[in-house]
């Protein structure tokens, strides 16, 4: 009976698990950009409001939300991602 790749290795589902993360912070990157470059640019032009010279919507859209971005990723890297061996150990597998 061949095994299914999760049950011969616990690297996979721990793989899986921080991909998922990182698929959920590239969505949450998306929506925070998102957001406010449609939702603060699509005004008149002559209405803009500036944050350090910058449109409002482009500051923060790409500059405050990379550091937002930014420090979510080391959290997460931090705190919830794991440090995994990359050889094959066949005991602890089982």
């Amino acid at each position: 009976m061949k095994k299914s790749v999760n049950s011969l290795d616990k690297r996979f589902k721990i793989a899986h698990k921080e991909a998922l993360i990182g698929i959920i912070l590239m969505i949450i990157n998306f929506i925070i950009w998102y957001g406010f470059a449609y939702g603060l640019g699509s005004a008149n032009v002559k209405d803009y409001t500036y944050v350090w010279g910058l449109p409002a919507w482009f500051f923060y859209s790409c500059i405050l939300g990379s550091i937002i971005m930014i420090v979510l990723v080391i959290v997460t890297v931090k705190y919830i991602f794991q440090d995994i061996p990359f050889e094959v150990n066949e005991e602890e597998n089982k």
